[in-house]
């Protein structure tokens, strides 16, 4: 009798779910390619090799890329606040500490899943309404989802902290405020400040996203030189987007490195690993003067009118909002249900996409496995694994640094709008996310059991097989999963740009000010959002 195992029945119903979310794209009709796009799609293609470098356009890039940084800047420095204020209300164990009901944390994560589940830029377009395009309207549509979600993940890793010195200092008369800050949290400050690093790169990509709305910067851009048909100067852009991603990252690895964090973030571990802020604190002195001085630069240069908080003029205007949006109109639910289903196979078709590719180019992007001296490569011989390590990166890069809605719009130069070029958007832009953890993985896993099966003289291919893949899967897998909850939040900003799904018709609600119906749209979304959360932190504890 064969057993199902956790692992092979979430197999199982992710297999089911592709193919029918295969079959709702319709990849087996005829009219899913439109042929007269690719003159426009070669054109895009050819004007790579010649970017406008002329000196009023250069001048507009640095200005644009600046803002950008600064919008992340801001928007992260707030979000982490929320975060950190949130996270420790939302932890299980900060509630335990006082001897309260364990409900309490519970009520508080379910107040916080609301903002989180609505994307940045249904924020951003919902502040342009009600204070214009001020750079307050980018900081705060950044800061609201971003500081739920840090919120939540904080409180898990304040959860997952081994609690035993926070045992014994509230047994010893400790009270338990002092407890708390002086045994939980400098165990859990490394993998705290990680993720801060993390969530930055986020902030990176979401302030180009939020460009698309008229917010400025690199997204606005690229969103008006893709719409004018302006290539060259598209391309300049995009390179510009490169290099701000990659000095982020490169500076984001060297002061993790410094600091002791050994990935962005953590998931799939039955607890932290063992990290000692104290050997890290030599270097904090590096960290915070970067910090203050980016943090007081960036808004110094975008200048956000916080006064707008209080004025009159936005009370009137939210007054005016919640009265046009009140009553809901659930006339248009049974044309609401078909998008969804489609809103969630685009989702499916996403992650499966980002996740195949990403597993396929993070072992020639980690910088210990194919490159000389690594674990398939220890001779140190031939060029090649340099390439494919330089190229691998170069892609993942790209994939990731290019928004979403942007890569719907390129997608759409050769397809019918629909399920699939959202899909295919989605699916390259956590592509680039998904590969650069994995790589990350592969980069930090135990090298123990696989030095052991080496001096077995073992070869490489069962090295592969019965080492590396039974280390590293279970977090690839969470990360697929953690990345799927994200897809879903996105399926969004793709419908903006005529992807298909419930972002579709958030569009048209919001263009002809329907807010009666969008409210309604919006808590369908809501509700599709908690259950993939639903689903995916039930499949990430079934293959711990």
């Amino acid at each position: 009798m064969t057993v199902i195992t956790p692992a092979l029945k979430w197999g199982l119903i992710g297999l089911a779910a592709i193919v029918l979310s295969l079959l709702q794209a319709g990849l087996f009709r005829q009219d899913l390619f439109n042929l007269n796009g690719v003159p426009l799609l070669w054109r895009f293609i050819v004007a790579s090799v010649h970017p406008d470098l002329s000196t009023e356009l250069l001048q507009t890039t640095f200005s644009a890329t600046v803002t950008t940084l600064a919008y992340a800047v801001c928007g992260t420095f707030f979000s982490v606040i929320l975060g950190m204020i949130g996270g420790v209300l939302a932890s299980e164990v900060w509630w335990l500490s006082f001897g309260q009901p364990s409900r309490c944390w519970l009520l508080i994560r379910a107040a916080i899943a609301v903002p989180r589940a609505i994307h940045e830029l249904i924020w951003g377009l919902f502040f342009v309404n009600i204070w214009g395009l001020d750079p307050l309207t980018a900081i705060v549509a950044i800061a609201i989802p971003f500081g739920a979600i840090t919120a939540k993940v904080f409180s898990e890793i304040l959860d997952e902290t081994p609690r035993t010195p926070l045992l014994i200092l509230l047994n010893s008369g400790v009270s338990p405020l002092t407890a708390f800050f002086y045994s939980l949290l400098p165990q859990a400050f490394l993998n705290l400040l990680s993720y801060v690093f993390y969530r930055f790169e986020c902030s990176i990509r979401s302030a180009a996203v939020l460009g698309i709305i008229g917010a400025g910067g690199l997204g606005y851009e690229i969103f008006l030189s893709l719409q004018s048909l302006r290539y060259e100067q598209l391309w300049t852009f995009f390179y510009a987007l490169f290099i701000l991603n990659g000095l982020v990252d490169l500076s984001s690895a060297w002061l993790r490195r410094r600091l002791g964090c050994s990935s962005r973030i953590d998931l799939n571990l039955q607890q932290n690993k063992s990290k000692t802020p104290q050997k890290a604190a030599q270097n904090y002195f590096i960290l915070i003067p970067i910090a203050l001085f980016l943090l007081t630069l960036c808004f110094w240069y975008i200048n956000p009118d916080f006064s707008k908080f209080w004025a009159p003029r936005t009370q009137q205007l939210f007054g005016q909002f919640v009265r046009s949006a009140l009553p809901p109109d659930f006339s248009g639910v049974p044309q609401l249900i078909p998008q969804a289903i489609e809103t969630v196979s685009m989702s499916v078709l996403a992650i499966a996409f980002s996740a195949f590719g990403g597993l396929l180019l993070a072992f020639p992007a980690a910088n210990n496995f194919f490159l000389p001296g690594g674990l398939l490569n220890q001779q140190g011989n031939g060029s090649l694994p340099q390439i494919m390590f330089l190229l691998s990166r170069a892609v993942l890069l790209i994939c990731r640094a290019i928004p979403a809605p942007i890569w719907a719009l390129v997608v759409l130069f050769v397809m019918f709008p629909g399920i699939l070029p959202g899909a295919i958007a989605l699916g390259l832009h956590n592509l680039g996310i998904l590969g650069r953890l994995m790589a990350e993985v592969i980069e930090n896993q135990d090298q123990r059991p696989l030095a052991a099966l080496k001096a077995q003289g073992a070869p490489n291919s069962l090295i592969f097989l019965y080492g590396v893949l039974p280390l590293t899967m279970p977090r690839f897998l969470a990360y697929s999963l953690y990345r799927w909850e994200v897809c879903m939040r996105e399926t969004v900003i793709v419908g903006l740009v005529g992807a298909g799904g419930l972002g579709r018709s958030l569009t048209e609600q919001l263009s002809s000010f329907d807010y009666q119906a969008l409210i309604v749209t919006l808590g369908g979304f809501l509700m599709l959002t908690f259950l993939v959360d639903w689903v995916s932190a039930n499949a990430r504890r079934s293959l711990r």
